[in-house]
């Protein structure tokens, strides 16, 4: 048995811990509570479990999945920037990939380099299975916002230009999920006034 390997794996294990500690500003469905990292990662992993059939490509859902997974763990540094902090996203690069070097970097060196190298094909959207994540990424968000009836969005005073702005890439991973995510969590929401229109 490799005790030093085991060691270290234990201690990236017990470090990713801290990922439930790090709050999103996106409420979960019950509307009281704000999610946190570690319950939005699970949430998109089994939403690509259940959608990968509307993938604009063939995608290993596997590969996806574990992507997903990891993706925010930086966080647990890095802390999370909201996706509408302007200001958060001027450092946001720099503050993750310090986090990615450290934590990435407490495992054996050969899954170290593996996890930081699907972290960073996340982070490029190059691939197939890349572009779903982060489409996974964004809808989710939007669904929870949705089912909350926007309560998020209102205390942020979102904008639809903001929205459109950050989902600009949303359909690249799947053209008929961003569809069906405009017409039922993003249209309702402008029609009740839970999104701002552009000028409000």
């Amino acid at each position: 048995m490799d005790t030093e390997r085991l060691d270290r794996q234990f201690a990236f294990i017990r470090e990713i811990d801290r990922e439930k500690a790090i709050k999103r500003q996106t409420y979960r469905s019950d509307g009281v509570h704000k999610e946190n990292d570690a319950e939005h990662a699970w949430h998109i992993a089994i939403m690509t479990l259940l959608l990968n059939e509307y993938a604009n490509e063939k995608i290993d859902v596997l590969r996806t999945v574990g992507m997903l997974l990891i993706h925010d763990l930086v966080e647990i540094d890095a802390g999370d920037t909201y996706a509408y902090d302007e200001e958060g996203k001027k450092t946001q690069h720099e503050r993750e990939q310090k986090a990615a070097e450290r934590i990435f970097g407490l495992l054996p060196d050969d899954q170290g380099k593996q996890l930081r190298a699907l972290w960073d094909e996340f982070e490029a959207g190059d691939t197939p299975e890349a572009r779903f994540a982060r489409t996974m990424d964004h809808i989710q968000p939007m669904m929870l916002n949705a089912a909350t009836d926007g309560k998020a969005w209102v205390e942020h005073g979102v904008q639809l230009n903001q929205i459109l702005a950050h989902n600009s890439n949303t359909a690249e991973g799947s053209r008929e999920l961003w569809e069906y995510a405009y017409e039922n969590f993003i249209v309702p929401n402008l029609a009740k006034g839970r999104i701002r229109g552009n000028g409000d």
